[in-house]
């Protein structure tokens, strides 16, 4: 399997259009969610040393470290969901025990695409507060695009039961 992680985001679209089993839509959930929370570190990064307070600034600071710690992992979580998709795959004709943990697998990876996204919605009202106003519409955009990665990790939730 390739990893994603590395690649140009056209490979990872070309094999997610492909007729594969991976990337598939946990692994784009973490894919839209790790986008979304750039766009919160794009507009934290915009917002430093523009004349804020010392407190403003220093939550500004730690919002960025908060979401690229997030975006990491949100990263991470676009392979190891399609490292968890396949073993389900490759289980669909084991024992039910092994089938069973190959699902419960399935679940947590997008389980905690929902937890990293929910956390990184939370960051978006600091950023109204102290963030630059004239990037306000992309902290919109990033809040809709973490909460359309949550919806949809919650969904492989379901289908991984």
């Amino acid at each position: 399997m390739l990893s994603y992680k590395h690649q140009a985001i056209s490979t990872y679209l070309n094999q997610l259009a492909s007729r594969n089993p991976v990337p598939g839509g946990g692994s784009a959930a973490a894919l839209v969610g790790a986008l979304g929370v750039a766009l919160i570190s794009m507009v934290a990064n915009y917002s430093l040393g523009k004349g804020k307070s010392p407190k403003a600034e220093a939550e500004i600071k730690s919002l960025l470290q908060q979401s690229e710690k997030l975006r990491e992992r949100l990263l991470k979580l676009v392979d190891l969901d399609a490292e968890a998709y396949l073993k389900v795959v490759r289980a669909r004709q084991a024992p039910p025990k092994i089938k069973q943990a190959a699902l419960k697998k399935a679940r947590e990876v997008p389980l905690e695409t929902c937890r990293l996204c929910y956390r990184a919605i939370q960051l978006a009202p600091d950023l109204v507060k102290n963030g630059n106003p004239h990037l306000l519409s992309d902290v919109k955009v990033a809040v809709e695009m973490l909460s359309a990665a949550f919806s949809s990790a919650m969904f492989n939730v379901e289908a991984n039961k």
